[in-house]
């Protein structure tokens, strides 16, 4: 069997495998994940084909790649990848979260982790 060239549309169970998307009990490929995502991120738009069959150019995967990457690695809840999406923010996915914090927003949280430091060696202080 040959293997597919990497603009040809993809099966919802391909992109699943490419995203590593495996049910760790049964080792079942979670496509109802993709499905979810489509529903709720309106910019994904599988081609569908005969028989309601689902088939995803390197664009669209693309799109569900930054995604995951936002909802897994980032930490960042459903509503909060859909406004990073909307204001079209680029994303680099070997981006650092420090690179997108700005200078005020470092200092604040770093005093904020001094004064914390401090309250915890006091309290271990008093053990």
């Amino acid at each position: 069997m040959t293997e597919k060239f990497d603009q040809a549309y993809k099966s919802i169970g391909e992109v699943a495998k490419l995203l590593k998307l495996v049910n760790k009990k049964n080792g079942n490929l979670n496509t109802h994940t993709i499905r979810y995502w489509e529903k709720e991120f309106k910019n994904i738009k599988p081609r569908i084909m005969s028989g309601k069959r689902r088939y995803y150019n390197s664009t669209e995967i693309e799109k569900l790649k930054k995604i995951q990457y936002l909802l897994k690695n980032k930490g960042l809840t459903i509503k909060g990848v859909k406004l990073f999406i909307d204001n079209n923010k680029s994303l680099d996915l070997d981006e650092t979260s420090n690179n997108s914090i700005n200078t005020s927003d470092k200092n604040f949280l770093k005093s904020k982790l001094n004064k914390i430091s401090k309250l915890v060696k006091s309290i271990k202080l008093n053990k």
